[in-house]
């Protein structure tokens, strides 16, 4: 039942109701049942500019910018030293002692941070967009209070979106990540800050953001002649005829050619064999089960939907592959009796 026309009708009465709106509007079915209020959007509109509670801008900010689409195009701003940053502190403002100590041991490691202390101001969502866009890591704090911050979420969410490496640290006793928050760092692990002594945590997260200086640094270092030289990664030239014989990241390499981007970042550990039993499966299984499954993965692993167009071409050139195995097969099979 749509029940979006009762939120739009108490919210006039109810502010509060502004940010269970904004809560709900994660959704896309949420977000087409909103457009087809032009009304209420162009009174977001006015509320974001013109009201004079801070709290109600931030909302309303966020609400219209889970209703465009227009900001996952973004262009990143060109950066330099000066601008950019190693890592984005995001969280709570509940964890905010905490937060501080984790800035001052970054920074005093000699890291580039950003954080929010004193919390964003004007129209947050682009500010927000800004600071993750000249970031390389987005360090999530979670905690309950977290999970239920819709402004929170919204920066999470854009991090993921904008690719950015997320590296999640645990700042509550006993909380257990849900919801969203779950469903957007899947299987990766975390620093357990109500876990470990301070010191102790920090030398565990040390360690993994040092992960990502290594290859960061690996890229930056290779000079321009060397590049050219290795530009085209030797793997694609040896990429076998006999999908059966396909490794892991010949697999890969595969998607990647063909521009299937989600189904390479869903089938990281897919080798060639796997994906012809997955071929197999999609054909003669119970077809509502596996897209089931593969809508599941997606939210689960990825924090996004399947996209049925990547879906459908993965089948039709899976079967494509197939049939160049089968008559190479049948070719070799005349050769050889002749």
């Amino acid at each position: 039942m749509n029940k979006i026309p009762l939120f739009i009708e108490m919210s006039d009465q109810y502010p509060i109701v502004y940010d269970t709106i904004w809560g709900l509007s994660f959704n896309l079915d949420i977000q087409q049942q909103l457009r087809f209020h032009p009304s209420f959007i162009h009174k977001l509109s006015q509320l974001a500019n013109e009201s004079d509670d801070e709290q109600m801008r931030k909302i309303t900010h966020g609400i219209l910018w889970n209703l465009e689409i227009t900001h996952q195009d973004r262009s990143i701003p060109q950066s330099n030293s000066e601008n950019t940053f190693h890592i984005m502190i995001s969280y709570s403002h509940k964890e905010k002692v905490l937060c501080k100590q984790l800035y001052d041991e970054l920074t005093k490691n000699g890291y580039r941070v950003w954080i929010d202390f004193d919390q964003m101001h004007g129209n947050v969502m682009d500010a927000m967009a800004q600071a993750i866009d000249r970031s390389e890591i987005i360090i999530i704090c979670m905690s309950e209070q977290y999970r239920q911050s819709n402004f929170c979420r919204a920066e999470a969410h854009y991090a993921f979106q904008r690719q950015r490496r997320i590296v999640p640290v645990l700042m509550q006793k006993h909380y257990k990540p849900d919801g969203w928050l779950l469903f957007l760092i899947g299987q990766l692990l975390y620093v357990d800050f109500t876990k470990y002594e301070f010191v102790r945590a920090m030398e565990m997260l040390s360690k993994e953001l040092k992960v990502t200086d290594v290859t960061n640094i690996s890229i930056s270092a290779i000079p321009v002649a060397q590049a050219i030289i290795v530009k085209d990664p030797p793997t694609r030239n040896k990429l076998s005829s006999n999908i059966l014989q396909w490794t892991e990241s010949n697999v890969q390499d595969w998607l990647i050619e063909h521009n299937l981007q989600q189904m390479s970042r869903l089938l990281a550990n897919c080798d060639g064999q796997s994906l012809v039993y997955l071929n197999k499966h999609m054909k003669y299984g119970e077809p509502q089960q596996t897209l089931k499954s593969f809508y599941e993965d997606c939210i689960r692993h990825l924090g996004e939907n399947l996209s049925l167009i990547e879906l459908s071409r993965l089948q039709s050139l899976t079967d494509q592959q197939k049939r160049f195995v089968r008559s190479s097969l049948c070719t070799q099979g005349r050769k050889n009796r002749q």
